[in-house]
């Protein structure tokens, strides 16, 4: 079975930690805006980092973060941000700490509006990678080019998570991400 060539060229440790993300979530459609809002804040703590840190970390920041609830998150104190920033399970790193908690806000304020972040997502659809990062640079904290796109691609708006030729790539078709249904 063919998978992607960074799959397929990483030792057999670091596959293991790294497949069953890319078999069975990276680039997969996500109705959930809870996990919307979770795939942002690990793609967020991913900057200047690997994924490989944040997938290892990913339980303890599914704890920290009260499993990614967004209506928790945005009700988040002082002594939350306290709480996060001596959580050695997560990135301790308080502009990241602070743009999950605003970013969580905003979502709300996007669901009143639009009725759901992933509703929201697909009234931009379809725009290109620079579009997209140009809107969530308007609307979200901490969300430079390389986040956006990553999270885009996640999450089954933008193509490219699998390469043609990747086992994974057809089930992705199956699920009908939203840039091959446009």
């Amino acid at each position: 079975m063919s998978y992607c060539s960074a799959l397929e060229n990483m030792s057999e440790d670091k596959r293991a930690i790294h497949k069953p993300y890319h078999d069975l979530q990276y680039g997969f459609p996500i109705d959930d805006d809870n996990e919307l809002f979770c795939r942002l804040v690990l793609e967020i703590n991913q900057a200047g980092l690997s994924w490989e840190t944040i997938l290892k970390k990913e339980a303890t920041f599914r704890k920290a973060y009260h499993n990614f609830s967004i209506k928790k998150v945005a009700a988040y104190t002082e002594a939350d941000r306290a709480r996060l920033m001596a959580d050695a399970g997560i990135i301790r790193n308080r502009l990241k700490i602070n743009a999950a908690i605003e970013n969580a806000n905003t979502i709300l304020l996007l669901q009143k509006e639009h009725g759901s972040f992933k509703k929201w997502l697909e009234r931009h659809h379809p725009k290109t990678k620079e579009e997209w990062v140009k809107l969530f640079k308007k609307t979200f904290r901490f969300t430079g080019g390389e986040i956006v796109n990553e999270f885009l691609m996640s999450i089954g708006i933008l193509p490219g998570a699998h390469s043609s030729d990747c086992a994974v790539y057809k089930k992705v078709l199956k699920a009908k991400p939203l840039w091959h249904v446009s």
